[in-house]
């Protein structure tokens, strides 16, 4: 009976066939569950828990990206045996929802949330992300992603909000958190903190601002330069440098703010520059970090000039009211009326401004909440230090320890609805109560008149607690007793301390145990040219509309092949086309394989009778040097190279050379059956190699495979396999035998003396059908040869009736081409290769082509071209020219 395989790979009617199929077979839960009575708690897990998207987000190629490189790691250890868990779930991203949500109100509805008011408005959040939450994650299951379902959580759900908001109290109890005024970066459009790491800062050209700081009741003055006068209605202070001889006179004097005519005191500080600008500075320490230390260290007053959106509050007397901006321009018109102005000029500068809208940020006081975090960043530092967790590539360590030793308190509150709101309550009187459950009554006083903190925590709170959260904790559960701590983490290099070092923090804060082993950081997606995509470059590649055209595998195999650990990668569609073709080729290859284990059956029966060819021994010892460095590149984390090299050993060991052997192999009834086998064994062993990488061409080849065999006289190849590829074993690496290295080397030279002749073959337009005769000088290879005669004769083209094959050769042959193969002689007369009546018309007619270009470059090149065009330009063409020449001298020497 003959299986055959569909002529083309079709991945739209497959890959949601077989995602269905492997979801309904339970293969995506661990093996080994501790929640059921079988468990065994020897059996090693593997866990990962997904870096949450957000919930209304929709997939992007970063998305495809961790979900392909995660998918592989998972499924590698599902077949490697482990327990492998790999827990999926989705973030509340509070700022960018809650944005959504009110961009989308304002749009239908033409109403604000505050008009809408907190309770309506997060019923209205809630339902949009009921709406889109499915969204993001049909996504990431199209990718593949092998992930328990079952298991998946959201951060607002009601386990993880338990989880933060025991995590808050605790942090509380000890004293780590607490509330103060804080210079914050306040968004004035979003009325909200954002963090330091949110703050983008770019060089912009601004307006340097000059101007004279008056000392009291006197003529002299200290020149002055900002680029925001509008604070000066919060200065405190001028500094200047202690050594500095032109100010020295001034230190301890009364300066006079401008038009407010405030009286602030001349201070000495040793942060003043005296080279840079006038070497006097303007202390605002409400709206400037640098200020703002300097006052801390002379206790000097902080006043705020500015209310939460950006106006000048009631400290800016006669300005109260204006915008910022607006402040601006007015206040400097009357500097100018009252002669303070001393000059403005164009400077450039660095601008803060938001990741999210990219409004400039102002630098505020402002009552937030806090997390005291020296401890926990120096118990960050030393798990790394100390090698519990290993960063890779190992060279973002030292960006992992600059930035943990350098770290300022988290200020954790935003002025957000949205989000897990602070477990704080507070009386009439100013109590504050902090609790686990929400409480009737101040702590303190007894009094039931209590209202809840407005603010919600900094997003990164709750997904700091990811790892262990996901998994149950507050609760000992049994998924957290096995499952933690998880050990990878893979995530993109840009969020290496917004998230990896808080969940490094809290893990070992809140469970005494690092979260993870191995933080595994992957690169940026850019374009083809290295640009980074945005919407506004119109450089955008969307996953979705790319896995329509060539399939889910093209796209991993494109991702997971062309990045290395912690570096950026350039991304073409035309390389996802070339991964299509990939996937076909691996299709052509199944049928073949197939329709040999169908036809093993239909001649005579023939039996294995463990003899191997040359070939066969070759393919199997390049496949066993193909596992053991899949399996050292699996260990070094480098996946790209181990994909290459799959693909490489497919296409070409494979495909181009065994294949096409095995063809004539099949041919002879005493080859026949143990080549059949051979391919069937090299072919499951590829598949499986290669199914982490592109789950759904293998897994669907495999099946097909899998029953041609079952249902075959070799049966017995395929005897312990499972019932899908996703829970077979992978391939495991054996010690060499000894007998592999001299196979390989003599298959080696019969593909280069192939090779040799194919080359001459084409370089004399010989039509692939003719088949030509040759003689070889073979020396010490000549039983080799004459045992692979057949071989060569049909790989080369050969008329195997005319090869002959001797040690050595006395009289070189007449006519003919020579070809040197190491210490091999190839003769192939010229008379049977070229129909010499023909051959010479032709090559007259290529000389006159070639000489005719030699003719138009020299022209060109001396013309006046040579002196106007780009000196690139001109090396091409003389390259060009040269080529020619040499075509020319190659054509006069077949002539003669």
């Amino acid at each position: 009976m003959t299986k055959e395989l569909p002529k083309a790979y079709d991945f739209k009617s497959t890959e949601d066939r077989i995602y269905a199929m492997w979801e309904k077979g339970g293969y995506f839960k661990p093996h080994n569950d501790p929640n059921k009575p079988d468990f065994d708690p020897n059996v090693k897990p593997f866990v990962i828990s997904i870096p949450p998207p957000n919930v209304t987000g929709e997939l992007h190629l970063g998305h495809a990206m961790f979900v392909s490189v995660e998918d592989l790691m998972i499924r590698y250890h599902r077949m490697k045996g482990y327990s492998a868990l790999w827990v999926p779930g989705t973030d509340h991203a509070g700022i960018a929802t809650q944005l959504m949500v009110e961009r989308d109100l304002l749009q239908k509805e033409e109403i604000t949330r505050e008009e809408l008011g907190r309770e309506k408005f997060l019923e209205r959040t809630w339902e949009w992300k009921r709406k889109y939450a499915g969204q993001i994650t049909g996504q990431i299951r199209r990718l593949g992603a092998s992930c328990d379902w079952d298991r998946e959580r959201f951060t607002l759900d009601d386990g993880l909000s338990h989880a933060v908001r025991e995590a808050f109290v605790r942090l509380y109890e000890k004293g780590l958190i607490y509330r103060g005024p804080r210079l914050i970066n306040w968004s004035p459009g979003l009325k909200t903190a954002v963090s330091d790491l949110e703050v983008e800062y770019s060089e912009e050209e601004a307006e340097l601002y000059h101007f004279k700081y008056m000392l009291k009741d006197s003529d002299d003055f200290i020149p002055v330069a900002t680029i925001r006068p509008e604070t000066i209605l919060g200065d405190t202070a001028v500094a200047v440098h202690p050594e500095d001889e032109r100010y020295k006179k001034f230190i301890g004097k009364t300066a006079i703010v401008p038009i407010l005519e405030r009286e602030i005191p001349v201070i000495a500080d040793e942060y003043v520059s005296m080279e840079f600008g006038t070497g006097a500075l303007k202390i605002t320490p409400a709206h400037d970090p640098n200020d703002y230390a300097i006052a801390h260290k002379h206790d000097l007053p902080m006043i705020s000039m500015l209310d939460k959106e950006a106006k000048v509050n009631e400290n800016g007397g006669k300005y109260q009211g204006l915008d910022r901006f607006e402040a601006r321009k007015q206040l400097w018109a009357d500097m100018k009326e009252a002669g303070l102005v001393i000059k403005e000029e164009k400077y450039m500068t660095t601008i803060p401004r938001s990741q999210r809208g990219g409004e400039i940020v102002e630098p505020m006081i402002s009552e937030q909440w806090f997390v005291k975090i020296e401890s926990l960043a120096q118990a960050g530092l030393v798990s790394v230090k100390d090698g519990r967790i290993k960063i890779v590539p190992e060279r973002f360590e030292k960006t992992y320890f600059n930035w943990l030793e350098n770290i300022k308190d988290w200020c954790i509150s935003r002025q957000l609805w949205w989000g897990h709101r602070i477990p704080v309550w507070y009386c009439p009187d100013g109590h504050m109560t902090v609790a686990r459950e929400d409480p009737t009554q101040c702590a303190e006083c007894g009094s039931k008149d209590i209202h809840q903190d407005e603010d919600v925590l900094d997003t990164w709170f709750s997904s700091g607690l990811w790892p262990f959260s996901t998994l149950g904790w507050p609760e000992q559960t049994p998924d957290l007793k096995y499952f933690y701590p998880t050990s990878y983490m893979e995530t993109g290099y840009d969020i290496l301390f917004f998230w990896v070092a808080r969940m490094i923090m809290s893990g070992l804060e809140f469970t005494g145990e690092v979260p993870f082993h191995t933080v595994y950081l992957h690169g940026l997606v850019r374009d083809e040219h290295g640009q980074k995509m945005s919407k506004t470059k119109g450089n955008v590649i969307d996953p979705l509309i790319v896995m329509d055209q060539f399939g889910t595998d093209a796209l991993r195999f494109t991702l997971l092949v062309g990045s290395t650990p912690g570096n950026d990668m350039n991304l073409s569609v035309k390389k996802v086309e070339a991964n299509r073709n990939f996937a076909n080729k691996l299709w052509n290859a199944g049928r073949f394989v197939i329709s040999a284990i169908a036809a093993l059956d239909d001649g005579p029966s023939s039996t294995v009778n463990g003899q191997w060819t040359l070939a066969d021994a070759w393919i199997w010892a390049r496949l066993q040097n193909l596992i053991r460095d899949v399996e050292r590149q699996f260990q070094n984390f480098q996946y790209g190279q181990a994909g290459q090299q799959i693909y490489d050993f497919i296409w070409s060991d494979f495909a181009d050379w065994y294949v096409e052997i095995a063809k004539e192999q099949m041919k002879n009834e005493a080859t026949k059956a143990q080549t059949v086998e051979t391919l069937a064994r090299v072919w499951d062993a590829s598949l499986r190699l290669l199914h982490p990488f592109t789950p759904f061409v293998t897994e669907e080849i495999w099946g097909h495979l899998h029953s041609a065999l079952q249902e075959s006289s070799i049966s017995h190849v395929s005897k312990d396999w499972p019932h899908a590829l996703i829970v077979a074993k992978f391939p495991e690496p054996r010690e060499p035998e000894g007998w592999e290295a001299g196979k390989i080397a003599d298959f080696e030279l019969i593909q280069d003396i192939v090779r040799s002749i194919r080359n001459l073959r084409a370089e004399k337009g010989v039509a692939p059908s003719k088949k030509i005769a040759a003689s070889i000088s073979a020396g010490a290879k000549d039983e080799l040869l004459k045992a692979q005669s057949q071989v060569i004769a049909t790989l080369s083209g050969l008329d195997h009736s005319l090869l002959t094959i001797h040690s050595s050769l006395t009289d070189k042959p007449a006519d003919s081409a020579a070809l040197v193969v190491g210490s091999v002689e190839i003769y192939l007369p010229l008379a049977g290769m070229v129909d010499l009546a023909s051959e010479k018309p032709r090559l007259e007619k290529e000389l006159k082509e070639a000489e005719s270009h030699i003719q138009r470059l020299e022209n060109l090149l001396n013309s006046d071209f040579a002196n106007k065009a780009p000196a690139a330009l001109i090396q091409k063409e003389r390259d060009k020219l040269a080529g020619y020449k040499e075509t020319a001298e190659k054509i006069k020497a077949q002539l003669k």
